[in-house]
């Protein structure tokens, strides 16, 4: 059985809270600056403190999004992400901070990682 630390401890009260229909606490969205159907996000590509963030449209491929459609990666790793029905944004690493954009959800994951590798999210 695989030890259990902080970040798999986190992630399963993320899914456990998800599942259960907690909302987390919420702050206004800001206007999305966004292209294509909607208010969708638009394309992003940076470095952040070291790390390569990224986010796009999502195509049809991968597991189901939560995030209207929206794919987010840090160094090359999916993070998952989630709209709120305020817009707002949420990812499983800092699931109790909703952020204005998805970009702002990458550098909220990449501060909470403090230099530790993104472990892919499980599909299943």
């Amino acid at each position: 059985m695989p030890e259990l630390t902080r970040r798999r401890a986190l992630t399963a009260a993320a899914v456990l809270a998800g599942t259960a229909g907690v909302l987390p606490a919420v702050v206004p969205a800001t206007a999305a600056t966004g292209h294509g159907h909607h208010d969708s996000p638009g394309t992003f590509d940076e470095v952040y403190k070291g790390r390569r963030i990224q986010g796009r449209p999502a195509t049809g491929t991968g597991h189901h999004h939560h995030g209207a459609g929206y794919a987010v990666f840090v160094d090359g790793v999916e993070l998952h992400v989630m709209r709120n029905v305020d817009g707002t944004w949420i990812s499983v690493v800092s699931h109790y901070d909703p952020v204005a954009t998805p970009r702002a959800a990458a550098r909220a994951a990449v501060d909470e990682l403090q230099g530790a590798p993104l472990l892919p999210f499980p599909a299943n």
